[in-house]
């Protein structure tokens, strides 16, 4: 087992410039990352951190996270408790604790200088996400097995340990005389995971051959969007939107044409998930009477070429704080003044010269827009005092999101 883990390390961790950090919930699958990933740097002279976020959820959390700071510590692996506020019994509560486990280490990868982030999902974690995706309607994107490694939020996130089952690393860590903390929701039946696990041993499914399920579905996944490549080298932007060849596009069968629209989307709004697959297929349809849709927060343009730009409607709306600001999700401003009210510039656009850019009027109209008492500014249209706007994502991201997974 241990050399399958540090074959791993070796393939996703090895090229990184520097060390990385290790998500550590103290958990069975996380404490036996951070044993195999001090093995392995051990050997090779890398460094490494660690982090532990205490979502506060439950009494007791924050000494687990203290615990899971001295097996780190122990190691001489230094750690921090990163600690999150906005925890509430509501909604989706196990979705939003994620998403603020994600930015919290992400913020803390960066205020390292970490390139990278390991977690300790697992094979067992493969399986179960296959059937819970499986009972929501997902298609290939959601059962095909989660990547080793991706980038996301300025970090890169491997998870060496897919090709491992729960049962034989928490074997491992006894072996070596090492304990870890049982996390309750982890057999609490009000969680959908806790059920599916529970449902899985009772049916006899093998959580193994349900990752290889997932594995052969993320090499049917690799298939279909390889053919896109040829797309992908042929689009264009300007002012963060994307430009499509239409004739292409209208050649690719249904489940293509459907990708390359859902990466468009993705690149134009970073969105961390799609739309619903009905609202697609009616977007899809308009486009094919060569009619303007709308989209998760896009405005798709059909023409000789298919233009996705960002919905004005859509677009956030925020009073700055700081000098620089990351808008919208696709904008870096800077130069911005406390009180600064940043928008889309919306139907002001006309006080501005955007057929000179090339763009639409709408297209246009979605741009962000810095107001300033009575004076209104638009850097990407125009120079602005000390003002200046760039896109957050350029045309190799695009790639990046249709074809890196």
């Amino acid at each position: 087992m241990t050399r399958r883990a540090f074959a791993a390390l070796d393939r996703l961790a090895g090229d990184l410039p520097g060390g990385f950090g290790i998500a550590l919930s103290g958990g069975g699958d996380s404490v036996a990352l951070l044993h195999l990933a001090h093995r392995w740097a051990a050997a090779r002279g890398v460094p490494l951190a660690a982090a532990s976020v205490d979502h506060g959820l439950r009494p007791g959390s924050a000494a687990e996270a203290a615990m899971a700071g001295a097996q780190a510590q122990r190691l001489g692996i230094p750690h921090r408790v990163l600690n999150w506020s906005g925890g509430e019994a509501t909604g989706n509560l196990m979705g939003n604790a994620r998403k603020a486990r994600l930015a919290l280490l992400a913020d803390w990868a960066a205020s390292q200088g970490l390139a990278a982030v390991a977690t300790g999902h697992t094979r067992d974690d493969v399986a179960e996400t296959l059937l819970m995706r499986l009972s929501r309607g997902a298609g290939i994107d959601g059962l095909a097995r989660m990547a080793e490694r991706r980038q996301d939020r300025g970090v890169i996130w491997l998870r060496p340990l897919l090709d491992l089952g729960r049962d034989e690393l928490r074997d491992w860590l006894r072996g070596i005389g090492v304990t870890w903390i049982e996390d309750p929701s982890n057999s609490d039946p009000r969680f959908h995971r806790a059920r599916l696990r529970l449902a899985m041993g009772q049916l006899g499914l093998d959580p193994a051959m349900l990752a290889l399920s997932a594995r052969h579905l993320a090499a049917a996944r690799d298939a279909l969007d390889a053919g896109l490549t040829g797309i992908a080298d042929s689009a264009l932007t300007r002012a963060g939107s994307l430009l499509l060849d239409r004739d292409a596009l209208d050649a690719l069968p249904p489940e293509q044409r459907r990708r390359l629209l859902l990466a468009g989307l993705r690149f134009v709004t970073g969105a961390d998930y799609p739309p619903r697959r009905a609202a697609v297929e009616h977007a899809l349809a308009k486009l094919a009477q060569n009619r303007r849709a709308t989209l998760g927060g896009a405005v798709l343009d059909p023409a000789h070429m298919l233009l996705i730009h960002r919905e004005p409607a859509a677009a956030a709306r925020v009073t700055a704080q700081h000098p620089t600001l990351d808008w919208d999700r696709r904008w870096r401003l800077s130069g911005l003044l406390p009180g600064d009210v940043v928008g889309p510039l919306g139907p002001d656009a006309h006080r501005f010269d955007w057929r000179a850019a090339g763009l639409t009027h709408l297209e246009a109209q979605a741009l962000p827009a810095i107001r300033r008492g009575d004076d209104l500014f638009a850097p990407s249209l125009a120079p602005a005092p000390g003002l200046t706007a760039a896109p957050l994502r350029e045309l190799t991201d695009f790639r990046r999101i249709l074809l890196g997974h």
